[in-house]
């Protein structure tokens, strides 16, 4: 199976010919094993068929490989990147990120995506623990070239974009002897530190790797058709690990990928209907934002991959019911990677669902001592594959998600192992209970938590933003929830609210809530 699955991947990336061989050898030869040799395969493969699109430019996939390796020249030269030094990337998703990740990739540097919504506290937090040889920022992040104690960064800076001062899109060219050899490289980690906008950031490195990638790459691309598909929009940040993902597989396969800075509904929705995207990469937020502003913008979409955050049943159902079987749920974390994934059809089996492990994966459900529970019964996903952070090791990594899994092979997500309360003695899971809010026709979104009780130990607190022609009160929805929830499960409270906290990933932020 492994040999039929490799094939198959060689022979959609056109690597069975002898010309895509050599032109393989050739790369490989040039540039060494990094992601450059990718984009300078693409290019000899695919040559004048766009690759990129955002607000500034479009490249085809010569154009791409040119500049990201007229860039990494000077990368080496004027900052002397190379093997061992390290880069912090704090960019939003546009075409001089994804040039300089490409060009770093060259170098043999390692690459930092760091998220490009950090408080400037979070930042130099970051920047305390790591010493950055290069740090690329945006327009907005200029304030890290101001100097002083407080930010704790004594690299070089360099802007990703600006008209006057040292930016990725202004690098003067570097006068490069052709009839000396240059010195391939292979390619350092791919550090995500992508923890959301408030606590610590979580860090995971991943050394890139075909044949360790080789059974998501294989599934993501039979699952959702991708083969099928010409053009995708990358709306969720590319320093998430699901944005490069899906980025570095389109360019192996020579499709057109649109980003662009930060994201906002119309914007959004007048991409896909310009370019004609079939492709959509969102988190569940961005999904709902754009069925509220302009359904007859996405009717091009035949595959939204919905991931980085919990999928409400409600959302699952409103997607199939407007724009068709489209929707697919992926399941993974920025330690293990992609693990599961729930096809349209099995989101009409259960539009709860995660769907089913994709091959490659070793998932235990542990109760709290360790120990793997039965069917149906809720314990924490611990998870071992060969594309984890610990890149093939042994160990089985402990996700903080609460799940089951169902007699016919369907997994459901329950919650964070943090977020579980006790009440009078009943493990109650708030995100279920989120649910079933979520049902009711006047309610746009509800986030739970536990809050302390004298009497049960622990009682849950819900929060409810109602659509704006809602005329149900507190007093109702409670009286509503009786019949659907069993008694441990009653909120103690509700509490109608104008807004919900979201990370700028699409994660509910129940920290700012109390």
């Amino acid at each position: 199976m492994k040999i039929y699955k490799l094939l198959y991947v060689l022979n959609q990336i056109k690597l069975l010919s002898p010309l895509a061989l050599f032109r393989l050898m050739a790369s490989i030869y040039k540039n060494g094993i990094n992601l450059m040799t990718l984009v300078h395969f693409s290019a000899k493969n695919y040559g004048e068929r766009i690759a990129l699109v955002d607000e500034q430019e479009t490249l085809t996939y010569s154009q791409l490989f040119a500049r990201s390796d007229e860039l990494s020249l000077s990368l080496s030269q004027e900052y002397r990147l190379e093997s061992g030094k390290k880069v912090g990337l704090v960019c939003k998703n546009h075409a001089s990120l994804i040039k300089t990740i490409y060009a770093v990739s060259a170098t043999g540097a390692d690459i930092y995506l760091l998220n490009a919504e950090m408080s400037e506290a979070q930042l130099s937090s970051i920047l305390e623990r790591h010493h950055f040889d290069l740090l690329v920022i945006d327009e907005e992040l200029s304030w890290l070239g101001l100097g002083g104690e407080q930010y704790a960064h004594r690299g070089a800076i360099l802007m990703s974009y600006h008209p006057t001062l040292p930016a990725i899109n202004n690098l003067p060219p570097v006068i490069y002897n052709r009839t000396q050899k240059r010195s391939p490289a292979s390619t350092g980690k791919l550090v995500l530190l992508t923890g959301g906008t408030t606590g610590s950031a979580k860090e995971a490195a991943h050394k890139p790797s075909l044949f360790n990638y080789l059974d998501p790459f294989y599934d993501f691309l039979i699952r959702l058709k991708i083969l099928h598909y010409h053009t995708a929009y990358i709306a969720t940040p590319i320093y998430h690990g699901y944005g490069i993902a899906v980025l570095l597989l389109f360019c192996a396969l020579g499709k057109k990928v649109v980003v662009c800075r930060g994201f906002n509904a119309e914007m959004a929705c007048r991409l896909v209907r310009e370019h004609q995207v079939e492709v959509v990469t969102v988190v569940p937020l961005m999904l709902h934002r754009m069925l509220r502003t302009n359904v007859s913008d996405l009717k091009s979409l035949a595959c939204i991959a919905s991931g980085g955050a919990e999928l409400s049943p409600k959302l699952a159902q409103q997607t199939l019911s407007q724009l068709g079987e489209v929707l697919y749920n992926l399941y993974g974390t920025s330690e293990a990677g992609l693990n599961m994934i729930a096809t349209p059809q099995d989101l009409i089996y259960s539009a709860c669902t995660l769907g089913r492990k994709i091959k490659g994966v070793d998932l235990k459900i542990l109760d709290d001592h360790k120990k793997e529970v039965e069917v149906g019964k809720v314990g924490q996903f611990c998870i071992k594959n060969r594309w984890s952070m610990r890149n093939g090791s042994q160990i089985w990594i402990e996700t903080g998600d609460l799940g089951y899994r169902d007699e016919n092979g369907y997994y459901y997500l329950c919650g964070r192992t943090d977020s579980m309360i006790v009440s009078a003695g009943e493990n109650v899971y708030p995100l279920e209970v989120e649910r079933v809010l979520l049902t009711h026709p006047q309610v746009e979104d509800a986030a739970v938590i536990g809050i302390s009780d004298e009497l049960y130990g622990q009682r849950l607190k819900a929060f409810v933003l109602m659509n704006p022609r809602a005329h149900t009160n507190t007093e109702e929805l409670i009286d509503w929830l009786r019949p659907r929830l069993a008694r441990f499960q009653l909120p103690k409270e509700i509490v109608l609210v104008d807004d919900l906290p979201y990370t700028s990933l699409g994660k509910l932020n129940k920290k700012l809530l109390t």
